[in-house]
């Protein structure tokens, strides 16, 4: 077989989050033999659209001289050919329930590994269902949700986890995430038709889940935390905050059934005894809790404006009408905060985020017995705008990590962020680049 032309090509390139990708993967591409990233191509449906993408994302400097590939989701064969010139495709063209599953296909049909910034849980969990199998046979990785879905929660989640030493150990981490701006907050329009098509397909992923196999659960100490309020409002973080039906908890969940299954992680293809240490101690540090997100505002106000926009979601999404209003008129439907031609550059630079973690638990594990938990430990990840400045560098680096380190890495399948990249430095990686872990406060 010959050697594939590129390190990884970016498809969908000249979209809204794609050329941020191809931004952020210019920082790294670096021809000397340390570098990981050596080549790489553009893939898009129009040539004139990746050639202005390309000179954007160089700016000021001049574009370097990049590949620029034409292939169309709805040409399988396109898709195909690019898929044996590459070791590797990072994929950003979305909704993926429309566009994702032929690439994938592709990938899995090539051995070529596969990530995306999906946040769609259906799309995820059929692709699992469809080509796991196949994606382990022929040694192909295929990863979704490699963005701020749903990284910041799955290292969030672990970053807290780990810090449960000796006897301690948690019963529930809650996820509480603040939307933050100087100017306005401005959505990508692929989030909100996401969202909106994830209401209209509801039922088909309660199907699916219902024609798979039970997952095996984690053991987790404790009773099963209590529903609680609609509407909380919680001290640590003096967020008022609501239940966000993101994918995060479903991905975390695949994650921690996962390691319920394989309780050091998942081998790599050519792992030396030193890595495996490090992925069995990394493993045995983490422990498993119940989960879930919340989003918040520091008023109230800002909170039933979420449920408002929510409701209207909920309400519109169910009927194919309801949905072309929602689409034809995001601004109005989610009152200003999704438009159509996306934020401008300045509203991107000016956004950030902060996830907080709140773990609740057992200070030793005799003391699950009463069900009181008497210990709290709250962590958080901050970083710049989620959807087209962190979600491009966790793309970045997830594709770096693939590239320097495939043989730690499982041989393949459709698997989550967490049970492939957590025993690896992704953490510090995104540290390095402009992602904060911090410890808050631990009290018993």
């Amino acid at each position: 077989m010959e050697a594939p032309l590129y390190d990884f090509i970016i498809l969908g390139a000249s979209g809204f989050t794609g050329k941020y990708v191809v931004r952020e993967a210019l920082k790294f591409l670096n021809p000397s033999p340390s570098s990981p990233l050596k080549s790489f191509a553009l893939a898009g449906r129009n040539p004139t659209k990746l050639t202005e993408t390309l000179k954007w994302a160089a700016h000021p400097n001049s574009p370097p001289p990049i590949p620029l590939l034409t292939a169309d989701v709805s040409d399988p064969q396109s898709i195909h050919h690019i898929c044996t010139q590459t070791k590797l495709i990072l994929n950003c063209v979305g909704p993926f329930r429309r566009y994702g599953e032929p690439v994938v296909a592709a990938c899995v049909e090539t051995g070529c590994d596969y990530l995306d910034i999906c946040g769609e849980p259906e799309f995820m969990e059929k692709m699992e269902a469809n080509y796991h199998e196949r994606a382990v046979e022929n040694g192909c990785l295929v990863i979704s949700a490699c963005g701020f879905d749903s990284v910041p929660a799955e290292l969030g989640l672990m970053f807290n986890s780990k810090q449960w030493v000796g006897e301690s150990a948690p019963n529930r981490i809650e996820a509480y995430l603040s939307l933050e701006s100087k100017r306005k907050i401005v959505g990508n329009f692929g989030t909100f038709e996401s969202a909106v098509l994830g209401v209209a397909n509801a039922g088909r992923l309660v199907q699916l889940r219902r024609s798979r196999p039970r997952r095996p659960r984690p053991t987790i100490p404790g009773p099963p935390p209590p529903k609680g309020p609609t509407v909380e409002h919680n001290k640590e973080t003096g967020l008022w905050a609501v239940r966000l039906p993101s994918a995060d908890a479903t991905v975390v969940r695949r994650t921690l059934s996962s390691l319920a299954q394989n309780p050091h992680g998942l081998p790599g293809v050519n792992e030396r005894v030193e890595e495996i240490e490090q992925r069995t101690t990394f493993w045995s540090s983490v422990k498993p809790a119940h989960f879930g997100v919340k989003i918040g505002s520091k008023s109230l106000i800002g909170t039933l404006r979420i449920i408002a926009v929510g409701m209207f979601i909920g309400l519109f999404g169910k009927t194919s009408f309801g949905r072309w209003l929602l689409l034809t008129f995001p601004s109005v439907f989610s009152l200003g905060w999704f438009k159509k031609k996306g934020p401008s550059e300045d509203e991107v630079d000016s956004a950030s985020f902060k996830m907080w973690f709140v773990g609740h638990g057992f200070s030793n594990k005799s003391g699950e017995g009463n069900g009181e938990a008497d210990m709290k430990i709250v962590t958080r990840v901050m970083g710049p705008e989620i959807g087209y400045i962190t979600t491009p560098i966790i793309l970045v680096q997830c594709a770096l990590i693939v590239l320097s380190k495939r043989e730690v890495l499982p041989k393949g399948g459709a698997l989550t962020p967490g049970i492939v990249f957590g025993p690896t430095d992704l953490q510090k990686k995104l540290e390095e680049n402009g992602i904060c872990f911090d410890v808050i406060s631990k009290n018993a």
